[in-house]
């Protein structure tokens, strides 16, 4: 099984072109990404040189968050139905290096790394080989909580257009299995009314295949409490891939009960008041090809 899957990634490897990408994050640090296929040992070297020393926020991620965007991206390419096992990574070298964000020293904090640089990641490796535009790029982590109740979840965004197809509305990409707590569920339980949920128009990249639309997502809470958000693609839009466009970027936002708006970064933390609500518009998918 472990010998047909890496026989499966050669016979892909044969299809491929060398490729490198840079991908900055909101925050100012960057992702780069090369990749080189030996054709005579049909193997291919992924190496991640030039990426940003690690860095004092929380976006550092250990390498095997690299190695199992890497390990996705390559599965995702191969049309085959295989079991997913490590004969994958056999014909792949992953360079990694060491003091980089990607394989960041004790005490760096990680707790972004495998919410939201895991999705970076893919979409640079998507970007090196040029098969898919980017992704919303971020899991749009948003908690909130007194001391009564806590409450996690994260939110879905446009997915990136690809050769011959258009990037999906609203849903959860790449490097996440999660979903959203029923509307029903989460007003019973918590101090909050889903005012709205919903596709947020035009959001997704033009292209001859368009990126797929993010999600407005608006809560009101009936209680005081403070929440905090973890996001990216707030600043540096989502990337359009052979003539496509960008995305629009994301928007993270407190409407206060006496209508006064306060914009949030992409990454912040706020005390709400009961009758606040919070807005989060998340990014949509890159567009793919020329318009015609």
């Amino acid at each position: 099984m472990r010998e047909n899957a890496a026989t499966c990634v050669r016979r892909l490897l044969d299809s491929l072109t060398d490729g490198d990408f840079r991908y900055e994050m909101d925050s100012g640090e960057a992702i780069s990404v090369s990749i080189s296929v030996d054709r005579e040992k049909r193997e291919a070297l992924i190496d991640f040189s030039g990426t940003s020393p690690q860095s004092g926020t929380n976006f550092n991620a250990p390498e095997a968050v690299s190695r199992a965007a890497v390990l996705y991206v390559f599965r995702s390419l191969i049309d085959e139905h295989i079991p997913m096992n490590e004969g994958c990574l056999d014909p792949l070298k992953i360079r990694i290096p060491k003091g980089s964000m990607l394989s960041p020293a004790w005490p760096a904090a990680v707790v972004a790394g495998n919410v939201e640089t895991s999705q970076c990641v893919t979409d640079a490796l998507y970007g090196a080989l040029g098969t898919l535009a980017a992704s919303q790029g971020t899991m749009n982590n948003l908690s909130f909580g007194n001391d009564r109740v806590q409450y996690y979840e994260t939110i879905a965004g446009g997915g990136g257009a690809g050769p011959g197809f258009d990037g999906a509305d609203a849903v959860q990409t790449h490097m996440t299995n999660s979903r959203l707590t029923d509307p029903e569920v989460l007003e019973k339980n918590l101090p909050v009314l889903l005012e709205s949920f919903s596709i947020r128009s035009a959001s997704g990249g033009p292209g001859r295949w368009h990126g797929g639309n993010g999600a407005v997502r608006t809560l009101r809470f009936t209680e005081n409490l403070s929440a905090s958000i973890l996001s990216n693609h707030r600043r540096v839009a989502p990337f359009g891939m052979a003539g496509g466009g960008d995305a629009k970027v994301g928007r993270n936002t407190v409407i206060r009960s006496d209508g006064a708006s306060e914009s949030l970064t992409a990454t912040a933390a706020i005390e709400l008041q009961e009758g606040d609500k919070l807005v989060i518009e998340t990014p949509g998918g890159g567009g793919y090809g020329v318009e015609n």
